[in-house]
């Protein structure tokens, strides 16, 4: 099964995690971390700043691809169209 994010292609028996994340600063430069959803929301409003949102695709322990947003709904748009991808290839349309 291909699932495409952002006109790249993957073959989704080659991923080991898709996650979506909160990409905060971490006060450190411009060093930046990936955190939940869930906790920004929260503990983490008005306390951390938010400068994406990210998609993040890991093929094995050490290669990932990352995708980052500029707003949360950017990025739910592409979950949902991911979801929609293996929702179709599932049920074989």
């Amino acid at each position: 099964m291909t699932i495409t994010i952002d006109d790249e292609q993957y073959d989704a028996q080659e991923i080991s995690q898709l996650y979506t994340a909160a990409v905060i600063k971490t006060g450190d430069g411009d060093e930046t971390t990936q955190v939940s959803l869930t906790w920004v929301e929260k503990e983490g409003k008005g306390k951390v700043e938010i400068v994406g949102y990210g998609l993040f695709v890991h093929f094995g322990e050490d290669d990932k691809e990352s995708f980052i947003y500029d707003t949360r709904e950017e990025m739910d748009a592409v979950a949902e169209r991911i979801s929609e991808q293996i929702k179709k290839q599932r049920d074989g349309r």
